[in-house]
């Protein structure tokens, strides 16, 4: 299956699932669970909620993670603060970036955005370098837009 078939049933595996129930943390649950077990070559999926000026960790699935990250902090509190998409091709040459597991090489992080408010983050992590393209960030963005309509 090519990278655009996958993406095309993850994104109908999670409407489906979230058009179910309005409960947000059930959907964000449901919906770290459905990338980090469709997606090849990740070894973590989940979300960050904004609290004041930091990021908290929300549902996700992988091995136990950062609590809170400072906005403005490591790839997702850069990507907060900026408020677009962020690709690492490697987290170890990013200036700042918080090792929450230090097998994480890539990372994408989408910022989740609903009425110009900046919710949080949906972040996720590879153990290859240059794991993530503009593809994905494409396809992820349908999704993170997908759960803000949902909210």
């Amino acid at each position: 299956m090519d990278k655009s078939d996958l993406y095309s049933r993850l994104l109908k595996d999670i409407s489906r699932l979230i058009e179910d129930t309005d409960d947000a943390l059930a959907n964000y649950a449901n919906t770290a669970a459905c990338i980090y077990h469709t997606l090849p070559d990740i070894n973590w999926s989940g979300f960050y909620f904004l609290r004041g000026e930091e990021l908290v960790l929300g549902p996700f699935q992988g091995r136990p993670a950062c609590v809170h990250i400072p906005l403005g902090k490591g790839v997702c509190g850069t990507a907060a603060r900026q408020r677009k998409t962020l690709i690492v091709d490697d987290v170890h040459d990013f200036p700042g970036h918080i090792a929450c597991d230090p097998d994480s090489r890539s990372e994408i992080v989408l910022p989740l955005i609903k009425d110009a408010l900046l919710i949080g983050v949906l972040d996720i992590d590879s153990p290859l370098p240059h794991r993530f393209d503009r593809e994905d960030a494409s396809f992820l963005e349908k999704i993170a837009a997908l759960l803000m309509r949902h909210l």
